[in-house]
């Protein structure tokens, strides 16, 4: 038996808060790493021990293998446990972590390395037997190879990154403007990371929560629906995944079982399917790791998946899941609004208020006063209601929502509310782009946004307070709040409680500022410069591509003209109103 009597968790927010929580469930010992960002976040306060990361961006804190390899040694953790995101996908990090004697708990990283990469996992699928959605075997190395493609199957198309999750690097091309737009500014040589598939037109997103030990007991815990989505990033799962015939399950589980017995898969991970309004069922990418929406998976089955994660890495036999019981429904809360086209909305949460009662669950880092910046993603919560049945899960829903207030940003809660009055939600009559295609569009002629509330919060002229890590163990330090006027200290102060007022929420601002400039319209990191100083533009052509908390923003030059000056880099971080690039008139204007 492998030893995790201490685990990190090398994650942050919501889920790192789970985690540890599991961790103790389990009679084992926790161990919190963070950014300066965190520093007073709950998962590090809930954790048995807590070291900082020294650094604020993903490279430098989350992202940066080597300082937590470091931490996991110096700490005396025995295991490590990446949560979701981050390092949880990268197989090198599963094979130091491994070589330097830590279990890692999740599956290895040629498991990760076969599954992680979708190249990889289509040819494992077909070598199993199991159909992918059709689309090429190899990544991209010409447009050429693109155009072939569609001459074969026809618009839409979808390319996506080889090394993508979350929804992040797939791109819709429905049409020849599309095309342009994706190979605007992009050379040759970034095409490996890419490949094709057919675009499934209103298809279900259908998937499998599966374990596997290391004696090969393989387990099916639950079936997931995760089909409304916006931009591919899931919003609400349901569990188990509502209107399947018998058939189209057992085909689901056996698909499952055959991914990750091909692959020697040990430990929890999920498989993900395309179901066709023809009830065809496509292959679509096995996630190496728990998911944002195990939550309901738990619900419906009685099972805790971190313990579960735990008992497999420890060597331990899987034990035949209970039958499924009630139905659970899982919302995601992020900082965005819908009525900017679930932009990231930033601010200080000055007041939470959660539903309670029966069947109701909240999975959540974020307490009043903390501050959601765009250092990384936009969750702020989970709400998770079950009920006996679909129908009583979704009553139960409408309730647990209308007592939701979140004041300080703009969250989908308003969208979730109008999504379960529509009787294609309750009929699930919907497919993956119902949200863009077909819900927004009603939402929008009514809701056109509510300013977050900037409620208050009386300053506090008393006590300064400060954290200070020993060995790991973290100290609250409260000194009279003006013990170091005029002097210059180094440390960063808590802010003083109760915390900051709320802000209101981001407002959508012109993607250009005038006729000659491109603007930022939110604070963002520059991916991508698709034209070149002294370049020739039209009206409408897609210009700088930005991302921030895991979306693209496009940015379209307002007229036609010739780019005079570039402002920023790839790499760049951006903020709100910041001008990116300058246009000129053409000679022939």
């Amino acid at each position: 038996m492998k030893n995790v009597s201490t685990v990190l968790v090398a994650n942050r927010g919501e889920i790192a808060l789970r985690i540890i929580r599991g961790i103790h469930d389990y009679g084992s010992r926790s161990v919190a790493v963070y950014a300066d960002q965190d520093r007073d976040a709950s998962f590090v306060d809930a954790a048995d021990l807590a070291f900082s990361l020294d650094g604020s961006t993903a490279a430098q804190t989350y992202l940066n293998a080597d300082k937590i390899l470091g931490i996991a040694q110096r700490s005396g953790a025995d295991a490590i446990h990446p949560g979701y995101g981050f390092l949880a996908e990268d197989p090198a990090f599963a094979e130091q972590v491994s070589n330097a004697g830590l279990t890692w708990i999740g599956p290895s990283g040629a498991a990760i390395a076969r599954l992680g990469d979708k190249v990889q996992a289509r040819r494992t699928a077909l070598s199993v037997g199991v159909q992918p959605v059709p689309g090429t075997e190899d990544p991209l190395s010409s447009r050429t190879e693109v155009e072939n493609f569609i001459s074969q199957f026809g618009f839409p198309i979808v390319i996506k990154r080889a090394d993508g999750g979350g929804g992040r690097g797939i791109t819709v091309i429905r049409e020849e403007s599309d095309l342009n737009d994706f190979f605007s500014g992009r050379s040759e040589d970034s095409l490996g990371a890419f490949f094709v598939e057919k675009f499934i037109e209103r298809a279900r997103h259908i998937e499998t929560q599966c374990g596997r030990d290391s004696h090969g007991n393989f387990a099916v815990y639950s079936t997931r629906d995760c089909t409304v989505q916006r931009r591919h990033q899931k919003l609400i799962e349901e569990a188990p995944a509502p209107f399947l015939d018998k058939q189209t399950q057992e085909v689901l589980s056996s698909a499952s079982r055959q991914l990750f017995e091909g692959v020697d898969y040990v430990g929890l991970g999920t498989c993900e399917f395309l179901l066709d309004t023809d009830g065809s069922l496509y292959f679509l990418e096995v996630n190496p790791r728990l998911q944002v929406e195990h939550t309901v998976t738990e619900e419906v089955s009685g099972v805790d998946l971190v313990g579960q994660q735990l008992l497999i890495a420890s060597g331990r036999k899987l034990t035949p899941p209970p039958a499924i019981r009630g139905h659970s429904i899982e919302f995601r809360i992020t900082s965005e609004d819908p009525a900017q086209d679930f932009a990231p909305s930033l601010g200080a949460l000055s007041s939470i208020t959660w539903p309670t009662g029966p069947g109701i669950r909240i999975d959540t880092g974020v307490e009043a006063g903390d501050e959601i910046a765009p250092d990384f993603d936009s969750m702020v919560a989970k709400l998770i209601v079950t009920g006996e049945n679909r129908d009583h899960a979704l009553k139960r829903a409408t309730r647990a929502l209308s007592e939701i207030s979140i004041q300080g940003i703009a969250t989908p809660l308003p969208a979730y509310q109008a999504i379960l009055e529509t009787d294609d939600f309750r009929t699930l009559s919907v497919w993956t782009r119902w949200l863009e295609e077909h819900f927004l569009t009603q939402f929008l002629e009514t809701y056109s946004g509510e300013p977050a509330s900037s409620g208050t919060a009386p300053p506090s002229n008393e006590l300064t307070h400060f954290i200070i890590e020993i060995d790991g163990q973290r100290h609250d330090l409260a000194v009279p709040a003006n013990l170091f006027a005029g002097t210059n200290v180094s440390t960063t102060p808590r802010p003083p409680q109760p915390l900051r007022s709320g802000r209101a929420a981001s407002k959508a601002i012109s993607e250009a500022g005038d006729e000659d400039t491109v603007t930022s319209p939110l604070q963002a990191i520059v991916v991508r410069l698709c034209v070149e100083a002294g370049q020739e533009v039209e009206a409408d052509q897609l210009v700088v591509v930005l991302e921030s908390m895991k979306m693209e923003k496009h940015l379209y030059a307002p007229r036609a003209g010739i780019v005079e000056e570039i402002l920023v880099s790839a790499g760049e971080n951006v903020t709100p109103n910041q001008a990116l690039l300058r246009l000129a008139e053409r000679n022939d204007q």
